[in-house]
């Protein structure tokens, strides 16, 4: 099957000119190739909707001029139905690969965002016989292009190209599976396995693989839910210097990916935060002080709790002991959440959705202190105020707060212990309030890979 795939997707590039010999000085120089990549984003909507029209013989597959025609429409345009981990995942990840194809064909992060809302907009229109979903499009465009930068450049750091054999081999296969689209055209480039250039000089990597248990409870005005302790698995990453002077996007971010064997969800959180230009304050021999504007993406899904949303924050960050053994970091701000999935109790129709969406204000802080690398103590806190646009008529105000340790051992080794909660209150025009508490804790053993 993925043989096949693949050469059917090379006669495609052949036939129109793109599956040509790269010259080897150009193997390590992004070229733009239009072409290339706007097939490559035809080819990302035809697959699925190809999948869903003869494979699963879906009703919504069944497009035609008539349909297109009538969504094309502005009025056609409402809000879906669709559950949770579609509409806050799924539909992101697809929009990570239409900026990716731009992307990994030379084009930099400001010119493939727009490859993200016109495929979002050309599935909302001709990818299904659905009225287009506002809530779809953002999501897809927001969530796809900070999902898309991450994962392009987490998949070209981990292929050094100066290596060779089955190390190298295990690279690429890596790096194709965190971004497809950027492993298919370093097969379309003659790069993989190919020795060249130089290795990545980009910003390092530090990551993080964390196993243990965790704990959920839900504490509400009607009812207490004591929960049951999981295996959990957490991966946080953290890519370049967050206190380093940047215009270039993405130039510095961190990612936190979660999973475990709860009743919801394998996949319990996905959140990544990039710096689009971060500038200097105030620097000296022992401080540094930053302002920084992000991008946020946030999937949050367990037994307890669900919050999905894209944001942009502005923040004041603070290195207070620069160039010490022992280090203290602080940073504060706030910013707008374009659209936010809020869990809404009285409200389920359709696949499944049972959640209120609607723009809001956020409020952030973080601080933290590493004594010599040994052990590490961090404290964060988000709060956010939501106005809902669609579901029950509501306002919402949802909080997060979360205080972690960690001890560093011989080895690259840790041991990590954490405790936090979320905190939902609900204030609804026709129908009682609400006022919940997911506290939560977890223990794990980890390993800095």
């Amino acid at each position: 099957m993925g043989k096949s795939l693949l050469l059917i997707l090379s006669f495609i590039f052949s036939s129109a000119g793109l599956f040509a010999q790269v010259p080897f000085d150009s193997l390590y120089k992004p070229k733009k190739r239009f072409a290339r990549a706007a097939g490559e984003l035809i080819v990302t909507q035809l697959i699925p909707w190809s999948f869903n029209r003869f494979a699963r013989n879906a009703e919504f597959a069944k497009v035609s001029f008539k349909s297109i025609g009538e969504n094309l429409k502005p009025s056609s345009w409402e809000w879906d139905d669709n559950n949770f981990k579609t509409n806050q995942f799924a539909h992101p990840y697809h929009g990570n690969l239409y900026f990716s194809t731009f992307r990994s064909n030379g084009y930099s992060f400001w010119q493939s965002a727009p490859a993200a809302f016109a495929g979002s907009f050309i599935w909302e229109i001709a990818g299904e016989t659905h009225k287009p979903a506002p809530n779809d499009f953002i999501n897809t465009s927001l969530g796809g292009i900070a999902l898309g930068e991450m994962t392009y450049r987490l998949a070209n750091k981990i292929v050094n190209n100066r290596a060779t054999g089955a190390k190298r081999q295990l690279q690429e296969v890596m790096g194709l599976v965190i971004n497809p689209v950027n492993g298919l055209n370093r097969i379309l480039n003659g790069q993989w396995g190919r020795v060249y250039g130089v290795p990545d000089s980009s910003g390092r990597i530090t990551a993080y693989l964390n196993v243990g248990l965790r704990h959920f409870n839900i504490h509400s005005l009607e009812q207490y839910t004591n929960g049951h302790n999981e295996l959990y698995l957490r991966l946080r990453l953290q890519y370049g210097d967050r206190f380093r002077v940047s215009s270039t996007p993405f130039e510095s971010f961190n990612a936190i990916v979660e999973a475990g064997a709860g009743d919801s969800a394998y996949l319990n959180t996905v959140q990544v935060t990039g710096a689009l230009k971060t500038w200097t304050l105030r620097e000296d021999s022992s401080q540094r002080h930053l302002y920084t504007v992000a991008m946020n993406y946030d999937f949050i899904k367990n037994n307890a709790f669900e919050y999905g949303g894209q944001s942009f924050i502005f923040k004041l960050l603070s290195d207070w002991r620069a160039n010490r053994k022992t280090k203290i970091y602080t940073e504060i701000g706030s910013g707008i959440v374009v659209l936010g999935a809020v869990p809404d109790k009285y409200l389920y129709y359709g696949e499944g959705r049972n959640y209120d969406y609607g723009p809001g204000i956020q409020l952030t802080a973080a601080g933290g202190i590493n004594f010599h690398e040994c052990v590490e103590v961090e404290l964060n806190y988000k709060g956010s105020r939501f106005k809902t646009l669609n579901g029950s008529k509501s306002t919402y105000i949802l909080n997060t707060l979360s205080a972690d340790m960690r001890v560093y051992l011989p080895k690259n080794f840790s041991l990590a212990a954490g405790v936090g909660q979320y905190t939902l209150n609900g204030f609804y025009r026709k129908l009682s309030n609400i006022s919940e508490v997911y506290p939560f804790a977890r223990f794990s053993v980890g390993v800095k890979l």
